[in-house]
């Protein structure tokens, strides 16, 4: 009974479920851009060959009937391509959300009152008046 009492607790971990989630949507937008460069881009780029069919119609013929099917790469790398730019996309609009987020979040200084600002000056007056009875006497702290 302990290894499925484990396995439930790590089944219902978060990332394991989030993953399990990134997986699945993966898997979909991946035959979405597939969908994408076969349906939309392989055509236009036919219209620019006068008709040809590009990607598939691009193999090394080797013996026989063996061919190396170098349309196809390309358009994996292709469908690659899109996928990453689309990824950078989605992370980079996380990314503003998250910073914006952040920024609204963080509490804005409070305003000083006449106290603080006064405290503040003498501070800074007695902070100057230090320094230059320590460069008047040689850089030694003493009586003037």
């Amino acid at each position: 009974m302990g290894l499925i009492a484990e396995f439930k607790a790590f089944i219902q971990r978060g990332n394991v479920i989030d993953l399990a989630v990134a997986v699945i949507v993966g898997a979909a937008f991946g035959k979405i851009v597939s969908s994408l460069v076969s349906d939309v881009i392989t055509p236009v780029l036919g219209i620019a060959t006068q008709g040809s069919d590009v990607l598939s119609a691009l193999d090394i013929p080797l013996y026989h009937d063996a061919k190396i099917k170098i349309g196809s790469f390309l358009q994996s790398v292709i469908n690659f391509l899109i996928i990453s730019f689309c990824v950078f996309l989605l992370v980079k609009l996380v990314n503003a959300i998250r910073l914006e987020k952040a920024l609204a979040g963080e509490p804005k200084p409070a305003e000083l009152t006449p106290q603080e600002k006064l405290l503040t000056e003498i501070r800074d007056l007695l902070k100057a008046r230090q320094d230059s009875e320590t460069t008047k006497n040689g850089g030694t702290i003493g009586t003037p």
